[in-house]
């Protein structure tokens, strides 16, 4: 069980677009509105089109990279390719840390809405420790699961927003005038806690060495995948605004659940949970896949230890990797808050994405799908949008990305003796 060899094609466009999907309904809709709220107060809506904007380019930047690239690891394999081995390892560090904070976020929300009150962390532990066993028996197993869950996941959301639009409480005025806006840093400060939300359609490049015709499949399923997302979150922002308000969209743990009791019907709130529970578990569940697919085409280039590359023999998946990533993360679990991992994620992915429009304006004319201004512009937002994180998350993230540095320095400089010793 030490076989390092290629992964299996079994994935189609609909896989794709169901694991993407599933890697950002959900994210979005049941964890992110609530800080993005408390930071743009009624400009919530101009964060949310912000962090739009800034998932289109990136996800063009990735669907015009992996077009040329289709191969396990995304936008790690894209940055050593288009710009060197330090690019690609500063992509997929951050990548690997900022996703392995989110895959505790989601487990932490699913908890939130599944578990009894007190036992959330070992409730978010166990669900953790499952779908680690998911993706161990194969990946065509955690498309179909994927697939069930965003199923049920819209069907939770469509009954929100038919609950929030008859409730009679909904009031067009609350878009903009529940409390003035936070100002330009608070929109622009929600937008980078929004973009969490639009992060998904990542895991699927980081699988294009399972997609079949990936140079086809993959630009397709991503931008299917980020629009679908985008008019799922316009809809329902629209409806929680209207229906609640920002200043109590800010402060409530449950905002869709409170959305849907609005209107007096109370047996909502299973539903919704219900909901929101499965939301979570199909990111969750995509997550797992994506960073094992990304520490593997690391560990193949011996930036991660060498061992995390096996590929298991029979379920043609990168094992190791997602032994260790489940251990990790339930250690997250049982220590990190939920707020704090959604910020944290946000600022190693607008890190990986940065890397991804600088690779993808590098590409020449012939690999080209996109006008270089579309990854201009996506490079410059990142950067302003990990600038105007909580303060909090900046830091760690800063402590971790010099760690990851420090940690290449060594190894290259170790890998240096070694070939001047032999």
């Amino acid at each position: 069980m030490t076989n390092s060899g290629a992964l299996q094609r079994r994935l189609g466009l609909g896989d794709a677009v169901a694991i993407g999907l599933g890697s950002m309904i959900g994210a979005g809709v049941f964890a992110a509105f609530a800080p993005a709220a408390a930071a743009a107060g009624s400009g919530l809506l101009i964060g949310l089109a912000l962090a739009a904007v800034v998932g289109y380019c990136n996800a063009t930047s990735s669907a015009q990279l992996a077009a040329q690239y289709p191969t396990s690891g995304g936008t790690y394999v894209y940055g050593r390719e288009q710009l060197g081995p330090w690019a690609g390892f500063m992509a997929g560090w951050c990548f690997v840390i900022g996703k392995t904070a989110s895959c505790a976020a989601m487990a932490l929300t699913f908890a939130a809405y599944a578990a009894p009150a007190g036992w959330e962390r070992p409730v978010a532990a166990l669900a953790v420790a499952a779908l680690v066993a998911v993706n161990y028996f194969g990946v065509t197993r955690t498309a179909g699961l994927t697939k069930i869950i965003v199923s049920i996941v819209l069907m939770a959301l469509a009954l929100v927003v038919v609950a929030g639009m008859v409730s009679g409480e909904a009031d067009a005025s609350r878009l903009t005038g529940d409390g003035a806006p936070s100002g330009f840093y608070g929109i622009l400060q929600s937008a980078g806690l929004l973009f969490f939300a639009f992060a998904g359609y990542a895991r699927i490049a980081t699988m294009g060495e399972e997609v079949r015709d990936p140079s086809r499949t993959i630009p397709r399923a991503i931008l299917v995948a980020l629009f679908g997302a985008l008019a799922v979150y316009a809809v329902i922002a629209v409806v929680a605004l209207s229906t609640l308000g920002a200043s109590h969209l800010a402060t409530t743990t449950t905002p869709l659940a409170d959305v849907a009791a609005a209107g007096g019907w109370e047996w909502t709130s299973v539903v919704v949970r219900i909901g929101a529970a499965a939301a979570a578990l199909g990111a969750l569940l995509a997550l797992i896949a994506g960073i094992g697919r990304t520490s593997l085409a690391m560990a193949r280039n011996r930036d991660l230890p060498a061992w995390l590359s096996a590929v298991h023999p029979v379920h043609s998946v990168p094992y190791r990797a997602e032994l260790v990533l489940g251990a990790v993360v339930i250690v997250l679990v049982l220590t990190m808050d939920l707020r704090g991992a959604i910020g944290f994620s946000s600022f190693g992915v607008l890190l990986y994405y940065f890397v991804a429009n600088v690779s993808a304006y590098t590409q020449g004319r012939e690999a080209r799908m996109y006008p270089t201004i579309v990854q201009i512009i996506g490079a410059l937002l990142c950067l302003v949008l990990v600038a105007t994180l909580p303060i909090a998350s900046i830091i760690g993230g800063v402590i971790l990305v010099a760690a990851g540095i420090l940690y290449r320095v060594v190894l290259v400089r170790r890998r240096g003796s070694e070939q001047n010793g032999s």
